[in-house]
């Protein structure tokens, strides 16, 4: 059956017409985390925003203030109502455009965005004292709105969440180190306090840099090079896969050609991989843009961010990290240098790491309080040793609130930061550190002599314990073995928990000064020892030249010793002197073992000294072992090498074929099952496996890590020398 046609009368169908173009009006809109309960900052003009149909006429008020304008081309619109004082009276946002949106229960007071990894996510519940916080946390000025983990490869303009107000239903829901300095901030200023929680466990930094923060730090150029990369319509961008467009296009005629004269042909360009979008959420700018850049333009008192575990091997190059943060997020808000306070991370295990790794990024933690309105709160004497997530999150946030409380809010006679070194006095046989930002002179937590001091000076290889006293803000510093010491460090390992505090108790954060003598003049290398090699470890190769090659001229010697100098963005300068008794009399056969010099050595060595600037390393007369061979070799240990492990490559590999393989030369502390240094896979330059002390992967030894180019200077020095009871003193 054929369906019948009706007609449609003319006005009905003007009708129709006119409800289907009022349906198609888009209505006035809010960014997703606008909502009921929300606090705004007291103080500060106002910008609200959001989007609307082109010309559409919207309007805005609150407590009494109103403003309007009109949608932009692009949809958009915002506005900028007055500075408003605190205000703790519930109020309503009324925004007016072709619908009405009335958002209750707003308040006017201080709002601080909480930003970082998991010691910024950790919740109240998790924390110390749990039930008793909960159940006391009845303060509905507070308020809290949680961001959603979401990493982007583009910035985001919206972000949905929902501001709740604190209760002992919902406050064990909230980030503890956050909620702690808003509770302290309330009771003594008695505002509505906002706290906006974008945080995410396990996350590095360089994901919640935006772009421009990149930009104007150069030591970080790579980075912006490779954001700018990923980026369409970025000059990088778009000129490589122009490029890469015309290379595709030249194969597919040559592919057509091959097709029809039924050859082979070449496989297609590979997609470049600088074209490729970020995949992780630790990649530089994906949270930025997921979880940052839609909240940026609203106002807000500052910022407190708690991270570092995830960047705490790269020692200064954090520093230049955190500067991107830290102006690229002012640089966006556009509200100038807004508060910025940070907790430098606590004391850890962190596994067999070197201990001063650790002392190295808090030192460059510390550096941060160089750019303009920063302040670190120093933890530790609140840690956990085995635990990442120290769970007194309580002093975190007071300390934080102390700082915000001198800086912001008046309160100019409270003692809010911890003791830094003034100055460094030499007084014969002591060193005196002064201090400064004391609080009425310096004491210890258990009313016992202050730790983990250590000193140096001229003639001492490598910094001793000092006895320590106080006299009001000056700590004096001493030991038997150092005769005129020079240099200090304090609290200089990843499981140091210092005493020392001042007198409102806030304690002395990690921290050195003073003359350090150089590594070398602590050696006597050149008076004990002969140079014999000398070699730029960016020369390796298969067949290695040695700048300095004196083994012709050398035919007694009963030492032999290797000096290795590194330096990288992430440790930073190493060095490493070992020597030990002589494992052979030729000495053509004590550089690297390349198949030509005919060496192959797995065996014990005797009267082992390591002398190094990885303090861990330090030892005299050990029982050492070596492992220098051309070939290739494999994780066995078929010498039996007490502790040595047969599963990973270690200080008990078994030499294999080819002879002329992998490379390996390595000088091991047995009993302490330690890596000293490694030069393996010469051949391959770049690719080599170079490393001090044991590798933090898989295999301890540095075979596989194809490290070599990422030190920005690396050498080998070759030494040989007398026996030790023929040296003089």
């Amino acid at each position: 059956m054929t369906p019948t046609l009706k007609l449609i009368p003319a006005p009905l169908v003007i009708l129709l017409l006119s409800c289907l173009h009022h349906a198609a009006r888009a209505d006035v809109r809010l960014p997703g985390f606008f909502g009921e309960h929300m606090v705004m900052q007291r103080d500060a003009e106002l910008r609200i925003w959001g989007w609307c149909d082109a010309g559409e006429k919207v309007s805005v008020t609150l407590n009494g203030k109103e403003a309007s304008t009109r949608g932009r081309e692009d949809g958009t619109w915002d506005v900028t109502l007055p500075a408003m004082k605190a205000n703790s009276k519930p109020q309503t946002l009324q925004v007016k455009g072709n619908n009405v949106i009335n958002i209750s229960d707003v308040l006017i007071g201080e709002v601080w965005l909480c930003s970082g990894q998991s010691n910024m996510e950790w919740t109240v519940a998790a924390s110390t004292n749990r039930d008793a916080e909960i159940a006391a946390a009845d303060f509905p000025l507070i308020r809290h709105l949680k961001i959603a983990h979401r990493p982007s490869t583009i910035p985001l303009d919206d972000v949905t969440a929902s501001w709740t107000v604190c209760s002992p239903s919902v406050a064990g829901t909230y980030t503890a180190a956050g909620y702690f300095m808003a509770k302290k901030l309330h009771q003594e200023l008695g505002v509505p306090i906002g706290l906006i929680n974008s945080s995410w466990g396990g996350t590095r930094v360089e994901p919640w840099t935006p772009p421009i923060g990149f930009k104007e730090v150069s030591g970080l150029s790579d980075i912006y090079q490779s954001v700018l990369g990923r980026t369409p319509g970025t000059d990088q961008y778009q000129n490589a896969l122009s490029t890469f467009i015309r290379a595709n296009e030249a194969w597919n005629q040559k592919a057509k050609a091959a097709l029809a004269a039924a050859q082979t042909t070449d496989p297609s360009p590979a997609f470049p991989d600088q074209l490729k979008p970020f995949q992780s959420h630790q990649d530089p700018t994906m949270l930025y843009n997921g979880m940052i850049h839609a909240l940026v333009g609203y106002p807000i008192r500052g910022a407190i961010w708690y991270q570092g575990e995830s960047n705490h091997t790269e020692g200064m190059l954090y520093f230049e990290k955190k500067k991107a943060l830290i102006n690229g997020w002012r640089t966006l808000w556009g509200q100038g240098a807004f508060p910025f306070y940070y907790v430098q991370i606590a004391p850890f295990q962190y596994g067999n790491e070197d201990g001063t790794t650790l002392a190295k990024f808090w030192e460059a933690q510390a550096a941060v309080q160089q750019l303009p309105n920063t302040g670190m709160v120093v933890i530790n004497d609140i840690a956990t040793l085995n635990d990442i997530h120290p769970p007194n999150k309580q002093d975190v946030g007071k300390r934080l609130a102390m700082l915000a409380l001198k800086n912001d809010y008046g309160m100019k006679d409270l003692v809010a930061t911890s003791p830094e070194v003034e100055s460094i006095e030499s007084a014969g046989k002591e060193l005196l550190i002064k201090f400064k930002n004391t609080g009425g002179g310096l004491k210890t937590r258990d009313g016992k002599s202050p730790t983990h001091f250590e000193i140096i000076g001229p003639g001492t290889r490598t910094f001793v314990t000092a006895n320590a006293s106080i006299n009001d803000d000056t700590v004096m510093l001493s030991a038997d073995e150092v005769t005129a010491p020079s240099a200090f460090r304090f609290g200089w390992d990843k499981l140091a928990e210092p005493n020392l505090t001042g007198g409102t108790g806030l304690p002395v954060g990690t921290c050195r000064g003073g003359d350090e003598p150089d590594f070398l003049s602590l050696i006597s290398i050149d008076k004990d020892f002969e140079l014999v090699y000398e070699l730029d470890l960016s020369e390796l190769k298969n067949r290695i030249t040695y700048s300095t090659d004196r083994s012709s001229e050398i035919s007694e010697f009963d030492r032999i010793g290797y000096l290795i100098e590194l330096e990288s963005e992430t440790t930073g300068s190493q060095k490493l002197f070992v020597s030990m008794d002589a494992f052979t009399d030729d000495a053509s056969k004590i550089a690297i073992p390349q198949f030509s010099a005919d060496a192959f050595f797995q065996q014990p060595v005797k009267n082992l000294d390591s002398y190094s600037t990885v303090s861990s390393l330090n030892r005299e007369g050990i029982e050492g072992n070596i492992e220098f061979w051309s070939g290739n070799y494999a994780t066995q240990n078929s010498a039996n090498v007490p502790g040595a492990s047969p599963a990973i490559y270690d200080f008990g590999d078994s030499m294999g074929e080819p002879l002329n393989g992998y490379g390996s030369m390595q000088v091991h502390d047995t009993a302490g099952k330690q890596t000293l240094f490694s030069i393996n896979h010469w051949g391959s330059g770049d690719g080599a496996d170079i490393g001090i002390g044991n590798s933090d992967g898989p295999h301890r030894d540095w075979t596989f890590s194809s490290n070599a180019g990422s030190y920005s200077a690396k050498s080998l020095k070759v030494y040989v020398g007398p026996k030790r009871d023929s040296q003089t003193d």
